[in-house]
């Protein structure tokens, strides 16, 4: 498949996408991701890994396009759950705990 990354045309396969990932160690992630084989990599490692370019050179978006038109699953970066925050009473009433029932 024929795909623009950061203005470069790259002729990309699933098989190819493989077999470049093969053998690379996935770094942590904290945003997007793409599951190749079991493993989860971090979106801008791959595109960095199958174009040999820069990451400040693409964005994850592009990469992301190429990967899911592709075939492979892709991840978001989940959304963060809301705080609640507690009033001084209600933290000190949660500190000491709930009632026994008598």
């Amino acid at each position: 498949m024929r795909c623009v990354i950061a203005r470069f045309p790259f002729e990309l396969t699933k098989s190819g996408v493989l077999e470049s990932m093969k053998g690379i160690k996935p770094e942590p992630v904290t945003g997007e991701s793409v599951i190749i084989g079991r493993r989860h990599y971090p979106v801008k490692q791959v595109g960095q890994v199958i174009t040999g370019q820069d990451r400040r050179d693409f964005s994850a978006a592009e990469v992301l396009r190429a990967m899911v038109a592709l075939g492979f699953t892709c991840r978001a970066v989940p959304k963060a759950a809301p705080v609640r925050i507690l009033s001084a009473l209600q933290h000190a009433s949660a500190m000491l705990g709930s009632p026994m029932p008598v």
